[in-house]
C-alpha cells in the first residue's frame, strides 16, 4: 500500500512517525535500530527529504530541508531532538524506558548535546548519496514516495 493510500485512509494517522535524514548514516542506524526493537511495528517511517515529510512537517510550520534533528509526530504533536529520542525509547518499552532518566536533565542541556551531535553526524558517521530504500517487507512502514 502506498502512502498517500495510508494517509488517505488514515491508516498511520494514530501510529508514531519518525521523520529522519534519510542520508545521514547515523540517522538510518538509528532507525535499524528502532526496526529491530519494535516488535509491535507501531512506528511509520519517512525521511525529511521526502514528499510526504515536506507536506505532514508543513502543516506544523516546520521546513523540513532546514532540520538537522529526528522528529517524532505522535497523536498531533511533534517532539524534535533529544524529546524525540527519549519518547521513542520510551514507546519501545522494556529496557530502553529506562533511558527516560534523562528527563532530569534540562532540556536545553541534552538539546545542546543533541545539537553538537547532529552537526558533527556527516563528518564522524558518513553520508550516503540517495536515501534509504527499504525492503518490501520494510516497505509498508515507510511513508516516502518511491
Amino acid at each position: 500500500m502506498d502512502a498517500e493510500r495510508l494517509v488517505a485512509n488514515s491508516e498511520v494517522a494514530d501510529t508514531p512517525i519518525i521523520f529522519f535524514d534519510g542520508v545521514c548514516n547515523l540517522c538510518n542506524s538509528a532507525v535499524n535500530f528502532v526496526i529491530d526493537r519494535d516488535t509491535d511495528k507501531q512506528f511509520h517511517f519517512a525521511s525529511l527529504q521526502s514528499d510526504f515529510a515536506k507536506g505532514k512537517l508543513d502543516q506544523y510550520q516546520v521546513d523540513p530541508s532546514l532540520l538537522q534533528s529526528i522528529l517524532l509526530l505522535k497523536e498531533g504533536r511533534l517532539y524534535h531532538k533529544s524529546d524525540a529520542a527519549l519518547e521513542i525509547a520510551r514507546l519501545l518499552g522494556g529496557p530502553w524506558r529506562l533511558l527516560l532518566v534523562f528527563k532530569i536533565i534540562p532540556k536545553f542541556i541534552r538539546d545542546f548535546i543533541y545539537d553538537w551531535i547532529a552537526k558533527n553526524r556527516y563528518r564522524w558517521f558518513g553520508k550516503r548519496e540517495t536515501c534509504r530504500v527499504p525492503t518490501p517487507d520494510l516497505k509498508e512502514r515507510f511513508l516516502d514516495s518511491y
